[in-house]
């Protein structure tokens, strides 16, 4: 109480001229912490805005590059799917692939219509590859130019020749329902 009796004494004691110079004084200081107080609130506003879309993106890239890998995944499979030929068949993609073994095997299997997309399906015995042949034809199956889906595949070692493999798959060639070709 002493402090605020002594300031009044000493605003009594001034002149009119240094009384007022002063309460210029108090209103800009009080001008100036009242704007800084307004912008120290929006400040913070902006803080809890910014780590709000921090933690949004956060949740967002993963996303992203989840759907870029599966927008790749489906441009490659719509170009497959464009490059197909009307007469292609599993016996002849496997004919062109050019690994064959002592005996092919081709026997037709019932497809299935997925949304807009018929399975030449198909049961493919090979007897007699190398394991090179083997990863080979996978791959060229998997990779190659025609979009074919392996479904199963059952490999065996030859008993009278262990360097030689037995090869059997469900494979299926997926050609578009003919009444959605665009």
């Amino acid at each position: 109480m002493k402090f605020l009796a002594v300031l009044l004494d000493v605003w009594r004691d001034l002149d009119s001229r240094r009384r007022l110079w002063c309460g210029y004084g108090l209103i800009a200081l009080l001008t100036v912490s009242l704007g800084w107080s307004a912008l120290a609130a929006r400040t913070s506003t902006l803080e809890r805005k910014r780590a709000a879309r921090e933690a949004v993106l956060k949740e967002l890239l993963p996303l992203k590059a989840a759907y870029r890998s599966a927008r790749l995944i489906s441009d490659q499979q719509t170009g497959k799917l464009a490059m197909l030929r009307p007469d292609d068949s599993l016996a002849r993609v496997i004919e062109e692939i050019g690994i064959r073994g002592k005996g092919v095997k081709i026997a037709p299997l019932k497809g299935e219509e997925r949304n807009g997309i018929i399975e030449d399906a198909a049961d493919v015995r090979i007897e007699g590859l190398s394991a090179n042949e083997v990863i080979n034809l996978i791959y060229r199956l998997e990779k190659g130019s025609r979009p074919i889906s392996v479904k199963k595949a059952n490999l065996r070692v030859r008993f009278d020749d262990p360097s030689r493999f037995d090869l059997a798959m469900s494979i299926a060639l997926l050609k578009p329902v003919p009444g959605q070709v665009k």
